[in-house]
């Protein structure tokens, strides 16, 4: 294969929702450690500039180049409102053909180096045929969780199994079939598995996705050992090579946070350690308006201080009164330094949508969490951390009121039951964090997979 520095490796991001950070924070430890290798990183232009801080925090001496790739999308198309999947549609339409042409450019661009790795997102299950061309080693970072991978892995059988029509009748039968997913329920899987759309651009995706990954030289996981023995038991026979690096966040350089221009630490300073709710909902969710008003009447009716990160958008739907009435107590904010908070030992709960990012990031600071699930594998994630590692609970009966959102608060901060998970939560956090130091599973997969990546 030439030299070390003949190698060159293009990562292929796929550019929608919160997929393209981890790809890219991961790009940059993988050129940190191998600072000879020319990376090239593939990524959509509007995805690619919301990426700005990260690609512009990269150390100087590391040789990463940033592509855009065409998203598909016509000028002046508007996208259809009432079709989430439209743009995921019209990106996936001329994709191979737009990343084989933005391949080329980043050979152009290294001064002709031909690429000797492909490294994508798990989702663009394409590159798998586009290695397996050029001959080369394919990588694929599965960005979620395991037991959503596992689903995933699962679906011709699961479908077997429980049928192609499972809701509503079969909703709460528990996974069995999986023994290592028995505690967690049919209602629970991703949509597109055995319920919902399963011809949906995203079932026909993952479906594709599932068949390729077990031809991937390495499938790099934003987990770490130990966290799920049986399923890290799994993947290592269903893949060639399983390999846990996470949490990403800690093992990898993250780009700087904005200011804390709202003062939510200097804040929390001023309460007492495992006393305050952090609640958000990630970037993308939102509560409806009327469940919003639930929970802001079920926090001020618990008295519990906390800090609401919402749009500013949806802060008009709280209750006439509620700033006023919890000035002092709680605060509300259009942004939080997320790991900066859950961090804080004041914070003794997170009340989140269990995107799998928030969940590691709740995880390595030991703080319990309260789910509210909304779309793909946010569902499995919350059934995950309530019944198998125990450090959360649901709202009761899967409903968001003033009574239930009250019940989940008190429960997790002020009984028993709340201070076992805060255990739990604390004995996972020094896992994660012993993954993820040198010596650390995670810290010797990077190495491992910085191997791959070069071709030793």
């Amino acid at each position: 294969m030439g030299s070390t520095g003949d190698h060159h490796v293009a990562l292929i991001a796929f550019p929608f929702s919160t997929h393209a950070a981890p790809l890219f924070s991961l790009t940059t430890a993988l050129a940190t450690a191998a600072p000879s290798t020319t990376f090239s990183f593939i990524n959509s232009a509007r995805s690619n500039i919301s990426l700005s801080k990260a690609i512009s925090s990269v150390p100087s001496g590391v040789k990463i180049r940033v592509y855009d790739l065409s998203d598909g999308c016509p000028e002046g198309y508007i996208m259809p409102a009432h079709d989430p999947e439209e743009e995921v549609r019209l990106f996936l339409k001329v994709a191979v053909v737009n990343v084989r042409k933005a391949i080329e450019k980043a050979v152009e661009g290294s001064g002709g180096i031909r690429v000797s790795c492909i490294v994508s997102d798990a989702f663009i299950w394409f590159a798998g045929k586009m290695a397996e061309e050029m001959r080369v080693p394919w990588v694929a970072l599965w960005t979620s969780g395991t037991y959503s991978l596992a689903a995933h892995m699962y679906t011709d059988f699961l479908r077997l199994k429980i049928g192609e029509n499972a809701l509503p009748s079969r909703a709460n039968e528990p996974l069995d079939c999986i023994p290592y997913m028995s505690p967690l329920q049919v209602r629970e899987l991703p949509e597109g598995v055995v319920f919902g759309n399963l011809d949906s651009v995203f079932a026909r995706l993952l479906h594709r996705m599932a068949e390729a990954l077990p031809s991937a030289t390495a499938v790099a996981l934003n987990t770490f050992q130990g966290l799920d023995p049986a399923l890290d038991n799994e993947l290592s026979k269903m893949f060639k090579l399983s390999l846990p690096i996470g949490p990403q966040h800690l093992l990898t350089q993250q780009p700087p946070e904005p200011a804390d221009t709202y003062g939510c630490i200097q804040w929390l300073d001023t309460h007492a350690p495992a006393t305050v709710v952090y609640i958000s909902f990630g970037s993308i969710m939102s509560l409806s308006p009327p469940e919003a008003v639930e929970v802001a009447e079920g926090l001020e009716a618990s008295g519990i201080p906390f800090i609401w990160s919402m749009k500013p958008a949806a802060q008009a739907q709280l209750p006439q009164g509620f700033l006023d009435r919890t000035r002092g107590r709680g605060m509300v904010v259009s942004w939080a330094p997320q790991l900066q908070v859950l961090g804080h030992s004041a914070v003794g709960a997170f009340v989140t949508h269990c995107g799998w990012n928030s969940i590691m990031e709740s995880v390595t600071a030991g703080v319990p969490m309260i789910c509210r699930p909304f779309i793909g594998d946010q569902r499995l994630n919350a059934g995950v951390l309530s019944r198998v590692w125990k450090i959360g609970v649901g709202f009761e009966g899967g409903v968001v009121t003033r009574e239930t959102v009250e019940m989940a608060l008190t429960e997790v901060l002020k009984e028993e039951g709340g201070r076992k998970m805060k255990e739990r939560a604390g004995e996972l956090r020094e896992m994660a964090i012993r993954a993820t130091q040198s010596g650390g599973s995670s810290s010797d997969n990077l190495d491992a997979l910085v191997e791959v990546i070069r071709g030793y």
